[in-house]
């Protein structure tokens, strides 16, 4: 049996492929070496019970992954999943390289992750060339959920936000000042608590302030990222992640603007990520 996952920081989508060829789809939460370690992982995949009854049939395991750029941290993963899948042979990447054959298959193109953290890279077919983007939501992370959650509370504890959206803003999270620095800088998983209240932007698109701060957000993105590759008019540019898939009007806007040819937008890879890896392997 053929287990492959999509790990984020906040959720993680698995596919499992039965013996009798039926489709098992499921979710956890998210695993992400950078914020658990090898113990907590293994916590996460112990609690996911669906998986109790086809532990000793599975044989591989593709597990691609936020935070999985490293040895170090592949190895902390691999090591997790090595001991709930016993019998297994597993392979860890980074998320990177799994929204590409999601997207690319094997045809180059410039692959970019907008999610709860944003990424780029070229894929040529083959093989993935990263760039030095990526350096997450602590300097910049543009075009991120993250990001976009950072200015929408920001400027609702500067008081630059419109007044009729203020008032729905508190309604809606109650936020002070207390609240945003013990999420930060006391509690687990500060990305994606900033992200969260990008429901918020979700909700209010039509607003002028709301799709005004998304413009700019993702054309900081492609201005930063995508119009360094010089030759970037040649390829088509895809989209993997909820932040480019539920703004994808915006960013193709955006992207229009620039002359970037706009590729395949998919709000989660695992699917297509899944059919790539089971014809690879001959499942």
């Amino acid at each position: 049996m053929l287990l492959v996952a999509d790990g984020g920081s906040a959720v993680t989508d698995w596919v499992l492929l039965l013996e009798n060829k039926e489709i098992l789809e499921f979710s956890s939460p998210g695993i992400n070496p950078f914020f658990l370690s090898e113990r907590e992982i293994v916590k996460v995949l112990n609690a996911i019970k669906i998986l109790d009854e086809y532990i000793s049939g599975i044989t591989e395991v593709h597990f691609f992954g936020a935070g999985c750029n490293s040895p170090d941290r592949r190895e902390t993963v691999t090591n997790a999943l090595t001991l709930r899948f016993p019998n297994a042979f597993v392979n860890v990447e980074n998320d990177i390289l799994g929204s590409a054959y999601a997207t690319c298959k094997d045809k180059p193109g410039i692959n970019c992750i907008l999610g709860t953290g944003s990424n780029i890279s070229f894929y040529d077919g083959k093989i993935l060339h990263e760039g030095v983007h990526g350096l997450g939501y602590i300097f910049d992370d543009e075009g991120s959920g993250t990001l976009f959650g950072k200015k929408l509370i920001t400027e609702f504890l500067y008081k630059k936000m419109p007044s009729d959206l203020e008032a729905l803003f508190f309604e809606e999270f109650k936020v002070t000042k207390e609240d945003v620095i013990q999420s930060i800088y006391q509690k687990p998983l500060p990305n994606f608590y900033l992200s969260s209240h990008n429901i918020f932007l979700k909700r209010h698109i039509d607003h002028p302030y709301c799709s005004d701060l998304l413009e700019k957000g993702l054309d900081d993105f492609v201005r930063t990222h995508i119009l360094t590759y010089k030759h970037y008019k040649e390829y088509v540019c895809n989209f993997v992640g909820p932040t480019a898939f539920e703004f994808q009007s915006i960013l193709k806007k955006v992207c229009k603007k620039h002359g970037v040819n706009v590729g395949i937008i998919l709000e989660k890879p695992i699917n297509e990520l899944f059919n790539f890896v089971r014809n690879r392997e001959g499942f």
